[in-house]
């Protein structure tokens, strides 16, 4: 898992401002968490392209963070805080837990994500 800050370009009355440059084109999805839900506990086996690795962009609001590789149980955890960018690399369990409203980008699309995606036995 690589977690990285997104550093704010400008802070005034209205809010802040971010300048991110990504890697991915094509479809993507916007998504939107409440506060205490829990979205993943699946991994990817990298079938497709757009998720060796996944990457999300935790645009605004607080996660938790839990993942280990699948044939392990050495849990590892990060309360990430927006904005962020994590990496998932193949064979990651992972589950993201919304501490806040969320909102998210994933640079994939549903059907890209369908097709690789794996749930532990």
């Amino acid at each position: 898992m690589k977690i990285e800050q997104i550093a704010l370009s400008g802070r005034d009355g209205r809010g802040y401002t971010a300048e991110y440059m990504h890697e991915r084109t094509g479809k993507q999805l916007i998504l939107f968490r409440n506060a205490g839900t829990v979205s993943g506990r699946h991994y990817h086996k990298g079938l497709s392209p757009t998720k060796a690795p996944e990457i999300l962009v935790l645009l605004h609001g607080t996660m938790r963070v839990n993942w280990k590789l699948v044939d392990t149980s050495d849990l590892k955890t990060a309360v990430v805080e927006g904005p962020a960018k994590l990496e998932v690399p193949i064979l990651v369990w992972h589950e993201l837990i919304a501490e806040t409203d969320c909102v998210l980008l994933e640079m994939n699309s549903i059907a890209e994500h369908s097709a690789d995606t794996f749930y532990l036995e």
